[in-house]
């Protein structure tokens, strides 16, 4: 391990700072965190990794060499100051800045001459100069003089074996060239993967916007022809892994009950209002937004349906949804579908029972087992690993009457041979 002489410091030690950390820390950077859990701050100088998730990073973390503090003094000791807070949407869809300029403002009383301050934060094209910069200059520092600010789209992938915070390739762009070239200078120094760097800062914010926005897209579009084949009794599973044998020009997206997570489900609001402001209507990207919100009710009218054949409704049957996260193998619940489908299923006077392993705390019952006692009918929402390998016995065993299958991850036919009532989305 080489050991560096800049000091790094991390604002926000969430999915994306926390790990970021800890790969500064291992290839020998001196690293500070600031976030504003207290409860946080101690398990990490304690060494305990707060990311069950990411359990590669548990030996960094146990080495008790990020120094964790709620407090931005330490960035005065830093020469690189990187930006990691969330960046969201409030109920009406609208981006909130608030914890990018809460950062900044941060930075800003305790900035020294020659620093380095990346945002890696997910912002619209035009949020580092027009909202960042001003903070900093406010007080009459100047960019490329006291200052450099660089901006480098966060890229993770929760749960994922093959991709990391260490060997995902990166973009970085930055106000001005010389900032450029130290930003990419020190991640190259940190990660494996290739680092480009883009012609300007704007750029660089809009690789993150337009990925995402990219597969919300496609997702609302095999999510609108789900319903289409629905209607068309045509297996749309099948037929997308029909399509993907072509070796170039598809790429398979599926159908689901919903898109979750703090990017996909996030990002296109903040080009859809950035563009706004500019004076353009993004239509395809509202609409796509549109289909996706639309999936957890969607999937609440399948049930609704299949329990009409039963001879009963949704209102008083005790229904079971299985799964909390947004993503498969992650504990993390953010924008996910999952909650909308049990405010549905709640506000139709449907008795809720809930199970994810990954939130016992919020689970209705302690274990598998309870859950599928407790349940006449299953929204399957998640598909965890401890859920793909329930057996179709178990169900019937179990006396569970109707299957919705939010993922399509269920033997269709061995349901049915059983006389469950399944239905999928698009199947």
């Amino acid at each position: 391990m080489q050991k560096h002489k800049e000091a790094v410091a991390v604002i926000g030690l969430g999915y994306v700072g926390l790990p970021l950390a800890a790969l500064a820390v291992s290839k020998g950077y001196k690293v500070f965190g600031i976030t504003h859990g207290k409860q946080k701050v101690q398990q990490i100088n304690r060494g305990i990794n707060t990311l069950p998730d990411e359990p590669s990073i548990t030996p960094i973390i146990a080495q008790k060499k990020i120094i964790a503090t709620t407090s931005y003094d330490n960035i005065r000791k830093a020469d690189i100051v990187i930006v990691c807070v969330p960046t969201p949407v409030d109920h009406l869809y609208n981006p909130d800045l608030s914890p990018v300029i809460s950062a900044a403002k941060g930075i800003l009383k305790c900035m020294k001459k020659g620093q380095l301050i990346i945002i890696e934060s997910t912002i619209n094209p035009g949020v580092c100069e027009e909202v960042v910069l001003p903070i900093l200059e406010s007080t009459g520092k100047k960019v490329g003089k006291d200052f450099e600010l660089a901006h480098c789209p966060e890229r993770i992938d929760p749960g994922s074996t093959k991709w990391n915070v260490r060997n995902i390739p990166r973009c970085v762009g930055s106000v001005t060239p010389k900032g450029a070239v130290r930003a990419a200078k020190f991640y190259r120094s940190i990660l494996d993967g290739e680092v480009r760097v883009m012609k300007s800062i704007k750029e660089a914010e809009a690789t993150k916007i337009i990925e995402n926005t990219f597969r919300d897209i496609n997702i609302a579009y095999v999510n609108e022809l789900a319903k289409s084949f629905d209607l068309l009794g045509i297996d749309l599973h099948d037929v997308i892994q029909g399509a993907a044998n072509k070796p170039f020009a598809f790429m398979p997206h599926y159908p689901s009950v919903g898109v979750g997570g703090h990017c996909i489900a996030v990002d296109p609001y903040y080009l859809i209002e950035r563009a706004r402001q500019a004076g353009f209507d993004h239509k395809f990207l509202k609409l796509a937004r549109e289909i996706n919100n639309s999936m957890p009710a969607y999937t609440v009218g399948k049930l609704q349906d299949a329990l009409n054949h039963t001879g009963k409704s949704v209102k008083g049957t005790p229904i079971g949804v299985l799964g909390l996260s947004y993503k498969a193998n992650v504990g993390d619940i953010r924008e996910s579908p999952s909650l909308k489908v049990i405010e549905l299923l709640e506000g139709l006077g449907a008795k809720v029972h809930i199970y994810d392993p990954y939130f016992p705390e919020k689970s209705t019952v302690k274990n598998l087992e309870a859950f599928l006692k407790a349940v006449e009918a299953i929204i399957l929402a998640t598909n965890h690993r401890e859920f793909l390998v329930i057996k179709p016995s178990q169900l019937k065993q179990a006396k569970v009457k109707v299957v919705i299958d939010g993922k399509n991850a269920w033997d269709k036919q061995a349901l049915q041979k059983l006389g469950i009532i399944y239905k999928g989305i698009g199947r």
